[in-house]
């Protein structure tokens, strides 16, 4: 069992959860919880190395055992404390992995792209992730300005999203170049139509800002259109994953139809 918070291993996780850079450098990322664990076994990615307390064990052996299936290697067993050091969560879930950075391609010609422009609210970002896997998004492109993708708090919002949905980080040369034969919307609080008036069906590209100033300068110049949610006139504005998930529905809405 590992008691101690200096060691080499425990302070490799640590690292991971809180350096960007570092994430980056080791093409790796934390992962935390039961349904983390159900993910990786789901879509058999084999984690760098796995970390676990004994009431986890007890509770949880079969999962355990399928784990150390797709690893070949043995867990590794952590008391309490060396635990809550490692884990990003205020009560640690008794489970996490050092998992592979996934790099999944987007489709030659995807038929619906989610571009996130300076989404900094880990939160959003990650509830943005998991509602664009849900609604059948073909890729996700974060424009410059959004928070990395596996920040723990996205990571933990997203629920695996980021192992079956395509998301790249992408400056706005990149973006225009994946979307030039796309009709592109921005989401504005006083867009031109309606999101329930505009055609989902073709091959689209919707774009969401942040919430404090939304798309930016570059966004709204891509946009061949602008679309707003109508809303109550007490009400100024929705939470930009909210508003995201509203239109992402009513598009597979649209295209299941069609």
């Amino acid at each position: 069992m590992i008691t101690s918070l200096s060691n080499d291993k425990v302070k490799y996780v640590r690292r991971l959860q809180t350096d960007r850079r570092f994430r980056a450098q080791e093409q790796a990322f934390v992962v935390e919880g039961v349904r983390w664990m159900v993910e990786l076994i789901r879509h058999q990615i084999s984690p760098h190395t796995l970390f676990f307390t004994a009431d986890w064990q007890a509770a949880q052996g079969d999962i355990l055992q399928q784990l150390g299936e797709l690893t070949h290697l043995p867990g590794l067993l952590v008391n309490d404390a060396v635990m809550a050091a490692m884990s990003d969560t205020a009560t640690p879930p008794g489970v996490l992995a050092v998992v592979p950075t996934p790099h999944i391609p987007l489709p030659a010609r995807p038929s619906f792209v989610l571009i996130l422009d300076g989404i900094n609210t880990p939160g959003n970002l990650g509830t943005m992730l998991r509602t664009a896997a849900a609604a059948g998004v073909a890729g996700v492109l974060l424009g410059p300005g959004s928070v990395d993708v596996t920040n723990p708090k996205v990571v933990r919002g997203s629920m695996g999203a980021l192992l079956r949905l395509p998301i790249h980080a992408m400056n706005w040369a990149q973006i225009t170049a994946v979307v030039r034969e796309m009709a592109v919307w921005v989401a504005t609080v006083d867009g031109q139509m309606p999101y329930t008036a505009v055609n989902w069906r073709p091959p689209t590209a919707l774009i969401i800002g942040g919430e404090a100033s939304g798309a930016g300068a570059a966004g709204r110049q891509l946009a061949t259109g602008s679309v707003t949610i109508p809303m109550h006139a007490a009400t100024e504005s929705l939470n930009a994953a909210i508003a995201a998930g509203v239109i992402l529905f009513e598009a597979r809405r649209q295209r299941e139809a069609g």
